[in-house]
């Protein structure tokens, strides 16, 4: 293949029309290149992660808007979906959140329970089956390494295996899946769950084989003409802004 690197968002005119394009890079620069490009960019569902069975989240997490976030007064755990414009962080209450002067209050959020992760790893996911995968940091510190080098692999990807059954189906055909082992703080137990689901044209591969993880990439942000049609729901566009309140905190 050929590589192009891009040092702003202007597409060369060599690249404009070609057919069999592909990006890897951020939401900014994939929203001013990706229309020129005709690029179909796949990332999962806002609510994904809160639509998923209790046996796969193992705690309580609400989609809604960070406006609604601002009025919780317990402490939370925030992020957003997909984009990385706030900082994915344990927030004493709302009021620590940003002001609309940094981010609207309609931005989509994540607000979940507060857990820890012994141990965190990102699955390369391609057709419904684990591609790639690393472990990428242990108890929150980044600490990367080939999954087939580390002690939990067969319980990750077992894990990995039953989500994948369930759940493939709301997945894009490409994308990046981190799962960890999850510590309750109250009582110390630990389960497998998801942490999230992401953009894999915006994903480090860490320890992840390079190659493997590519054939990722490609499928996530390919010619909008090759796209396949269960991967069309899965197109990014627009935020849709969430109307749901905040529950649970």
């Amino acid at each position: 293949m050929t590589v192009e690197h891009c040092s702003d968002s202007t597409v060369p005119a060599r690249l404009r029309g070609c057919d069999g394009g592909h990006l890897y890079g951020g939401p900014a620069f994939a929203a001013a290149v990706g229309a020129d490009l005709d690029l179909a960019l796949l990332e999962p569902a806002d609510d994904w992660l809160p639509g998923l069975p209790e046996e796969f989240r193992w705690r309580d997490i609400t989609l809604t808007s960070l406006g609604e976030a601002r009025w919780a007064r317990t402490p939370m755990f925030v992020k957003q979906p997909r984009d990385k414009d706030l900082a994915a962080a344990v927030y004493a209450d709302g009021s620590r959140l940003p002001g609309t002067d940094r981010l609207a209050a309609d931005t989509p959020v994540l607000v979940s329970d507060i857990v820890t992760f012994v141990v965190e790893y990102r699955l390369y996911v391609l057709d419904g089956t684990v591609h790639a995968a690393s472990r990428y940091a242990t108890f929150g510190r980044l600490d990367p390494a080939p999954l087939d080098r580390d002690g939990q692999s067969c319980a990750v990807l077992a894990f990995a295996n039953d989500l994948l059954d369930a759940c493939a189906d709301s997945l894009p055909s490409g994308v990046v899946v981190d799962v960890g082992l999850a510590s309750d703080p109250d009582t110390g137990d630990e389960h497998w769950a998801v942490i999230e689901a992401n953009m894999a044209w915006f994903s480090t591969c860490y320890a992840a084989d390079p190659d493997r993880a590519l054939d990722v990439v490609l499928r996530a942000a390919g010619p909008r003409h090759r796209t396949a049609a269960r991967d069309h729901a899965f197109i990014r566009t627009a935020h849709r802004k969430p109307t749901a309140p905040l529950r649970g905190t």
